[in-house]
């Protein structure tokens, strides 16, 4: 068949290859597989309050949000039940 040289190559493959392997991916990854930019910088991003008053502050802030945005959703579901009612009377009456 192949010999003990041929067999010593298969297993010097099976081997090396994995390892040469991980050694290309491995290294240099930061320039390789990189996207400039990709991470918002420290000021950027969310800070997580810590203070009390803060964290108060903050509670308060999202409370304010989240009524503004269930008063603008009411108003709009207002406005448009308003209409589909109008237009069923205007209907009922042609009839």
């Amino acid at each position: 068949m192949g010999g003990p040289n041929l067999e010593i190559f298969k297993f010097g493959m099976y081997i090396m290859f994995p390892i040469a392997w991980m050694y290309y991916f491995g290294t240099n990854l930061e320039n390789r597989f990189s996207i400039p930019d990709f991470w918002p910088k420290a000021e950027e991003s969310y800070k997580i309050p810590f203070e009390r008053e803060d964290i108060k502050a903050e509670v308060e802030r999202r409370r304010m949000l989240r009524l503004e945005r269930r008063a603008r959703r009411l108003e709009r579901k207002g406005v448009l039940g308003q209409g589909e009612i109008a237009e069923a009377d205007v209907g009922d009456e042609n009839s």
